[in-house]
């Protein structure tokens, strides 16, 4: 007869070295693998080009003096003068400002309100 051990002995060891080299495996190939799914864009209008909208840069020296293109402005009259001016550009344009770094902060804050208030709305302040 044959006698059965009432406590089997189970070795895991071998399972789980084989199941951390496969875990390795795994993590040192799984960065490598990239997915390229082929993919067909439509074709776009070839009749419509699409133009880059018109910039507009405005200068203020460290006198208060506020360029726009060839023309000279006070920062105390630059408000009712660039609404006028405004008629002139598209309100969709990207406007720059430039500012001497040694003005004031309410002074740069004046021009920057200035030019929103004419009805641009992509302002933006260059830094060097």
């Amino acid at each position: 007869m044959f006698a059965w051990d009432d406590s089997p002995d189970l070795n895991i060891t071998p399972l789980v070295d084989v199941m951390l080299v496969l875990m390795a495996i795994l993590m040192v190939t799984a960065p490598t693998v990239t997915f390229q799914e082929q993919l067909t864009l439509p074709d776009g209008s070839k009749s419509v080009q699409v133009a880059n909208p018109k910039t507009l840069t405005i200068r203020m020296d460290k006198n208060k003096t506020i360029y726009l293109n060839k023309d000279t402005y006070a920062l105390d009259t630059f408000a009712d003068d660039f609404v006028n001016q405004s008629v002139k550009f598209d309100k969709n344009s990207e406007v720059y400002i430039r500012a001497d770094e040694n003005l004031e902060y309410k002074n740069v804050m004046y021009l920057l309100k200035s030019v929103k208030a004419a009805g641009f709305q992509k302002v933006s302040l260059i830094t060097q």
